[in-house]
C-alpha cells in the first residue's frame, strides 16, 4: 500500500468517527401554540358560555 493511499484511508476513518459521535440535537420542548377560541373549541373544554345580553 503506498503512503498517499494509507493516507487517505487514514482520514477517511477519522472523518468516519468524527460523524460517529456528533451529539443528536436537542428535542425541541416548546409547547404548541394555544388554539383559537370557536363553538366546538369551547364545548370541547368546557369553557363557560359567553353571558346573555
Amino acid at each position: 500500500m503506498s503512503p498517499l493511499s494509507s493516507l487517505v484511508l487514514a482520514g477517511l476513518l477519522l472523518a468516519l468517527a468524527a460523524c460517529a459521535t456528533a451529539p443528536a440535537p436537542a428535542p425541541d420542548l416548546t409547547p404548541p401554540p394555544p388554539r383559537p377560541y370557536d363553538a366546538k373549541t369551547q364545548l370541547e373544554t368546557g369553557a363557560p358560555r359567553p353571558p346573555r345580553r
